[in-house]
């Protein structure tokens, strides 16, 4: 059960985490920014640098952690910032649908600029692979990084909530997501609040994006495509602008995973992920607009 309960805790705080960066995008702009898997992988090949012959450098041997980490966190959210100031902004008053495909061409553009420099071949990396190796706890054998992993979800999620609570830019956030327009007749300045949410919505994308590359070993361009999927999942079922329904949604979908890996016969493992999103539909058939919709939400629907 220990097991389990670790293993669950930290899937689910990897895709808390995705559909987090989501819904904050989608809160404010009411954008589905499908780009932000691509996000993930810029992020971690932001640790190579870049060479003719693809065999890549490793960057990260070359800062220590403690530089590593604002680094790559910067990087997230000037590309997420960039994104938004060259991209989206122009299609601020467009149909929703016409910024979601501007998204889904923003990350084949992403994708496929560093598919020019790296090749599609995934490539090692040896980053903290001291914390991939297992250790025994009252029978269970539990890497350092899921413990990190949980804890890093619980203080990123303790300081968004305090500082969109505790905070005037926090305070013009939330104005945003719920009402755009009467927030700007307000006085909220409309570039400051989205630039702001594109911001942290890249440096959850950059924090992924290490916790990932730590545990494969491995750099891929795809890398983000799968979480980006399941957090979008999480986001719709946690309800589409609702931040704690993202967050509980991720965890939940996270549990379910671990837990039909565990119960479910050895023959029917390889259709696991086909349950999950069958409780995921039957889930949504009993409540559309999500667990926690926010009112905005539902006064469209």
């Amino acid at each position: 059960m220990l097991q389990v309960l670790f293993d669950a805790l930290s899937l689910g705080s990897l895709y808390a985490l995705g559909a987090l960066g989501i819904a904050l995008i989608f809160g404010v702009m009411r954008l589905v920014n499908f780009a932000h898997g691509d996000y993930i992988a810029f992020c971690v090949f932001a640790m190579l640098w870049p060479s003719i012959d693809a065999a890549a450098i490793v960057f990260a041997g070359n800062l220590p952690t403690y530089l590593l980490i604002p680094f790559i966190l910067a990087v997230g959210a000037g590309l997420s910032v960039l994104s938004e100031i060259v991209v989206f902004r122009r299609f601020r008053n467009a149909n929703p649908a016409t910024m979601m495909i501007a998204s889904f061409a923003l990350g084949f553009v992403i994708k496929y600029f560093l598919l020019m420099l790296y090749s599609s071949r995934p490539k090692s990396i040896d980053l903290w692979s001291n914390l991939t190796q297992q250790i025994e706890i009252a029978g269970a054998r539990i890497p350092p990084l899921q413990v990190i992993t949980i804890g890093v979800t619980i203080v990123i999620l303790i300081a968004l909530t305090a500082f969109l609570k505790r905070t005037r830019f926090g305070l013009e956030m939330r104005a945003a997501a719920e009402n755009f327009t009467m927030a700007r007749m307000l006085g909220v300045r409309a570039n400051r609040v989205i630039m702001l949410a594109f911001a942290v919505s890249g440096m959850l994308a950059a924090a992924v994006g290490l916790i990932l590359v730590t545990q494969t070993g491995t750099v891929d361009i795809n890398m983000g495509a799968n979480l980006m999927l399941v957090a979008f999942v999480a986001t719709v079922i946690g309800g589409l602008g609702s931040l704690p329904g993202a967050v509980l949604a991720g965890y939940l979908i996270g549990a379910a995973t671990v837990i039909m890996q565990v119960v479910l016969p050895p023959d029917a493992r390889p259709f696991r992920d086909a349950f999950v999103y069958g409780a995921v539909i039957a889930m949504l058939i009993w409540r559309p607009n999500g667990l926690f919709a926010s009112k905005a939400a539902k006064q469209r629907v």
